[in-house]
């Protein structure tokens, strides 16, 4: 008789990740090759492909899988694969994970930094992972979506199953037991969550998941909040729309200037205010006089002798000193400075860098200031990089032309982070509102302009300074320069 054999096991292919344009983008193809992506009302030229590329190109609209080109060479998949890679620059595609044979899609993976690229690290059946205590799931109109402000991306969660696997990382897993649990979603989910580090791995000492075990100093300090609201609030690591949209408009009406009167006898105090002239308080005429500048006379640029005054006045380190923490029996001694503007917990937690474009005395470029020696330390970044901070800034401005000195303001938040809870990016942001008002009063005082601004690229500042954005990163902005005069009326 024949001896019995294994039962044929039917082979359960595997999810495979595919590139796919986002819902708002599509490719206008001319007839000498060039490709071009359009999107609300815009069109980016992408460079010239063969024919075989552009045919290829077609199944973006619905998904190309990763591994089906780039693989042997061939002229084709070259050219799909640079087509492909500059849409993925541009935040243009998406990626979908789901088998080959199901048009369903199990998860999406929405890219949050412009350099994300899907990649899968090896992991093992005995290694243990759990997720990070920065990782979230929440409802987004219809869907769910997996998130962390460490993550280059977001996983939008299309099967409920999915989720319920995801919860039951919340304690440390190891791979080998979760891939017999019913509705494992396969190692590659995994490997994507644990390169964002949605997900990480730990040793068997320290297998509790908890806030030291993330392999990362630093981020002990942070809480849950702060790190998301820092990440959320600037640029550089998230895709949502950022800036003036006016998003309620039409929906909500808008607020009045001046809030509606509370009922009761008021106390009038313009009769007090009649018998008192600004002109006798030095600061009640700066601050009168105070106003953003957004447009500067480049043929009377700002001169290196009135920036080191202008940094001086308002920044320079005064004093520094020492003082020990008293917790229990002994704890460290903690060194404190002072400056001209106040900090919670005398933290003096933020840190100028100047980018330069136009400074009598002074070469165009990337600056430290040094606030302790009150001296300018160079940094060396890439021309694009710093063409790229001056731009955002034109635009964020709504400025003819880039300012003469852009001030970032940076945070090293484990100044405030080590001793505050659940307040300690509250408490930075406080700081960074009272040191603007010290650069507005100065510069007004010293007959320059200067100009607040709202919005900062967190991303691009850890590049250009090769410090991660939560460790250091920037928390707000301020141009500064010598005003053009309004031209006078004829």
């Amino acid at each position: 008789m024949r001896a019995p054999g294994k039962k044929n096991r039917r082979r359960i292919a595997r999810p495979t990740i595919s590139a796919r344009l986002g819902a708002h983008i599509t490719l206008e193809a001319h007839p000498d090759g060039s490709i071009f992506a359009c999107f609300d009302g815009l069109s980016v030229g992408l460079g010239k492909f063969s024919a075989g590329a552009l045919n290829s190109a077609q199944d973006l609209r619905t998904g190309l899988a990763l591994g089906s080109f780039a693989s042997d060479g061939r002229t084709v998949d070259k050219g799909i694969d640079l087509l492909v890679r500059r849409l993925a620059r541009r935040g243009l595609l998406e990626y979908r994970l789901g088998h080959p044979r199901d048009h369903e899609d199990e998860v999406v993976i929405e890219p949050q930094v412009p350099d994300y690229w899907p990649r899968m690290p090896t992991l093992g059946d005995a290694e243990i992972i759990v997720l990070s205590r920065f990782t979230y799931l929440r409802r987004r109109g219809n869907e769910m979506v997996l998130e962390s402000p460490r993550a280059g991306a977001l996983f939008r969660i299309c099967d409920p199953k999915i989720a319920a696997v995801i919860a039951v990382l919340s304690t440390p897993q190891k791979i080998g037991r979760l891939r017999k649990q019913e509705g494992f979603p396969g190692m590659e989910l995994l490997a994507l969550l644990v390169d964002c580090q949605i997900l990480f791995k730990i040793d068997t000492a320290s297998g509790d998941g908890l806030r030291p075990a993330e392999g990362d100093d630093n981020l002990v300090l942070w809480d849950f909040h702060d790190l998301l609201f820092h990440t959320h609030s600037t640029e550089g690591r998230h895709a949502n729309p950022l800036g003036g949209l006016y998003p309620h408009a039409g929906v909500i009406p808008p607020l009045p200037a001046a809030r509606p009167r509370w009922p009761g006898k008021k106390i009038d105090l313009r009769k007090f205010s009649a018998t008192y002239s600004q002109t006798n308080s030095p600061v009640a005429a700066l601050l009168s006089e105070r106003h953003s500048t957004r447009d500067f006379d480049d043929q009377r640029p700002i001169t290196l002798a009135e920036l080191s005054r202008f940094l001086d006045s308002t920044a320079r380190v005064q004093s520094r000193w020492k003082s020990g923490l008293h917790l229990g029996d002994c704890g460290p001694d903690i060194e404190y400075a002072t400056r001209p503007y106040p900090s919670g917990g005398s933290a003096y937690e933020l840190e100028l860098y100047l980018a330069v474009a136009n400074c009598e005395g002074l070469a165009r470029g990337f600056y430290h200031y040094d606030a302790d020696r009150h001296a300018l330390v160079p940094i060396e970044v890439r021309t694009h990089e710093l063409e790229a901070l001056f731009a955002a800034a034109e635009l964020a401005m709504d400025a003819p032309a880039s300012p003469q000195i852009l001030i970032t303001i940076a945070a090293r938040f484990g100044r405030t982070t080590w001793k505050y809870s659940s307040i300690a990016y509250a408490l930075i942001l406080k700081d960074v509102g009272v040191l603007i008002q010290t650069l507005y009063m100065m510069a007004t005082g010293m007959g320059l302009g200067g100009c607040a601004i709202g919005s900062t690229n967190i991303d691009l500042f850890a590049k250009m300074t090769g410090i991660e954005f939560h460790i250091e990163g920037p928390v707000g902005q301020f141009a500064l320069g010598r005003g053009r005069k309004p031209e006078a009326s004829g």
